[in-house]
């Protein structure tokens, strides 16, 4: 597990991990980055009373450095990787070693299972949980057992992870979807459970969640444009999409102007891609009877993840990503 500014989360990761009804022998290493918000103290106070907990500098703070370090320093043959965001239930590592097993697969993952406790959480949760929001793949939304080209989390094999020269650091975000893409291109297999569901905790407030959306997109057009062959169509539209809304309100804004010099104002038609877009989120948010509190904030939650993320793409593939996301947070 990587862990930098976690304090608020990681004692209930850890929690998870220690509580395992695996019946072999285990050991939760933690790559503890340069934090300041008490993380460091209160990792050291877990690992002061459980040996099972093993904390290794991460000196980078990056979240594929912290693996990379934590599974060099780990002695067992087979790894499993955690987020400090995470909570697991008692029997993943059971399943996820059985399913490994049974597979033959050199990574075994499942569902990324967002939940949250606050309204902005819970609309965040739901838009993580639908189609609309991050484009509906297995680890998201679910779906039938079998391969796939990546997976929430995962459980890997360790000799596999130094097979392929475990996780690339260049890359700070879809670091996993890189790798399961090289286990997949040097003849291994990714293989997806829904058996295998992991509570995820949201981000908590719209600037954090703006930061990690566009990091992702960021990094997301990065990897786009590094491996145009891997990536689907589905990566493109959220781009696309804001591309469309944003011509067409420049557009709809000239028609205006058109309209007020008593032109004919056939720019007004700019007006259809955001006002569809609009329509879109409004019968989005309808779908579904939540809470009143929740329904408000998904209407911001569902165009901050689009419109962060598909300006992140764009930047990242047309290569601003050194200069960009190293300001846009973990």
């Amino acid at each position: 597990m990587p862990v930098l500014n976690e304090a608020s989360h990681v004692r209930d990761a850890v929690a998870s991990l220690l509580t395992q009804d695996y019946a072999g022998p285990f050991e939760v290493t933690l790559a503890l980055g340069p934090s300041i918000d008490g993380t460091t103290e209160l990792v050291e106070e877990m690992a002061a009373v459980d040996s099972r907990i093993r904390v290794v500098a991460n000196e980078v703070g990056s979240t594929p450095a912290g693996l990379n370090t934590a599974i060099r320093a780990s002695q067992y043959p087979i790894i499993i990787r955690v987020d400090a965001h995470s909570v697991l239930p008692a029997d993943y590592a059971r399943i996820a070693v059985e399913t490994l097993e049974r597979t033959g697969a050199d990574n075994v993952g499942g569902i990324m299972d967002a939940q949250g406790v606050s309204p902005f959480e819970k609309a965040v949760a739901r838009a993580y949980g639908t189609r609309i929001g991050l484009g509906g793949t297995p680890l998201h939304v679910g779906g039938p057992e079998g391969e796939a080209e990546t997976v929430y989390l995962g459980c890997f094999r360790t000799e596999s992870l130094f097979r392929v020269g475990l996780f690339d650091e260049n890359i700070k975000r879809g670091q996993d979807w890189e790798l399961n893409r090289r286990l997949r291109e040097t003849g291994g297999s990714v293989w997806f459970t829904p058996r295998l569901k992991v509570l995820y905790r949201p981000r908590p407030s719209v600037s954090r969640l703006a930061r990690q959306m566009l990091s992702t997109g960021l990094w997301r057009g990065e990897l786009a444009r590094r491996f145009p062959e891997a990536n689907g169509i589905r990566y493109f539209i959220p781009p696309a999409m804001v591309l469309a809304v944003f011509l067409g309100t420049v557009a709809g804004l000239g028609g205006l102007v058109q309209l007020a010099l008593a032109h004919t104002p056939w720019l007004l038609l700019g007006w259809v891609p955001p006002l569809g877009y609009l329509a879109i989120v409004l019968a989005a948010t309808a779908s579904r009877r939540d809470e009143f509190r929740t329904a408000l904030r998904f209407l911001v939650v569902l165009p901050c993840i689009h419109f962060c993320w598909g300006i992140g793409f764009v930047l990242g593939y047309l290569t601003f990503t050194r200069n960009i996301s190293a300001h846009t947070g973990r």
